[in-house]
């Protein structure tokens, strides 16, 4: 299912809009700064301030600089990431970035097991009670590691930069990625550092997402305040040509 917009012109040619109902908009982006969560050996996000203060003629200037890993922080996957022919983040289609989200709650199985990989079973379980996942929907998943973010060490199960050892936290487990395909989503993504568990080595589930041109959103932040179904999800990444990836603002509409 494609989410269409309707516009409505007016008499004179432009474009007429009802204002924005702010208390049905909800933010799934953490902000950037120096306790941002990144992959271990990934570059973390630093500022430079390079201007803060008024000039010589007395007027206010500010500027800064900044760095950090394409993957990092409220972030997305592009598919070109670990497929050698999918798009990479400015190749994207837009429309691909916005949709109807499905909300996957799987928190009790990961509270009981912090490498977790979602099942098959559990997309059907979420179906049987809200629909089947229709093509072009967003699927999310909620494991409730969202409520460790940023502390590295509960968020990731380690805290140790340069090293990936014993990093654990849930994802997609291979099959479930495949059904999702199957499903023909547009975009995944979750609250955890990663599309696949932590202690995986294969990243099974980011090369079949990727191999399907399906980006992934990665430390989605407030998932705890979207419905399993309804809403509707814009993700706008920093549209770099060449890029894997790149941070993103997140964007949710509460349905009314």
């Amino acid at each position: 299912m494609r989410l269409v917009f309707p516009i409505v012109l007016t008499a004179a040619g432009c474009a007429s809009s009802t204002p924005i109902d702010a208390a049905r908009v909800v933010d799934l982006t953490y902000p950037f700064n120096d306790k941002s969560i990144y992959w271990p050996t990934a570059q973390k996000f630093s500022l430079t301030r390079v201007a803060w203060g008024h000039n010589d003629s007395g007027h206010w200037y500010a500027s800064n600089d900044y760095a950090a890993s394409e993957h990092g922080g409220t972030h997305l996957d592009a598919p070109i990431h670990f497929a050698p022919n999918g798009w990479s983040t400015a190749e994207i289609p837009v429309a691909q970035l916005i949709g109807p989200v499905r909300v996957i709650d799987v928190r009790r199985q990961c509270d009981g097991d912090r490498n977790y990989q979602v099942t098959v079973a559990d997309i059907e379980a979420h179906e049987t009670v809200h629909g089947a996942i229709e093509p072009g929907s967003i699927v999310l998943l909620r494991t409730g590691f969202g409520r460790h973010y940023p502390d590295a060490r509960l968020y990731l199960g380690s805290d140790v930069r340069g090293s990936i050892e014993g990093l654990s936290f849930p994802g997609f487990g291979p099959d479930a990625a495949r059904a999702l395909v199957d499903r023909r989503v547009d975009m995944v993504g979750l609250d955890t550092a990663s599309l696949d568990h932590g202690s995986s080595t294969d990243f099974a589930a980011h090369r079949i997402f990727c191999e399907a041109n399906i980006p992934g959103l990665e430390n989605v932040a407030n998932l705890d305040r979207l419905p399993p179904v309804g809403a509707t999800l814009i993700a706008l990444p920093m549209k770099i040509e060449g890029g894997t990836g790149g941070p993103c603002r997140i964007i949710a509409f509460l349905p009314r």
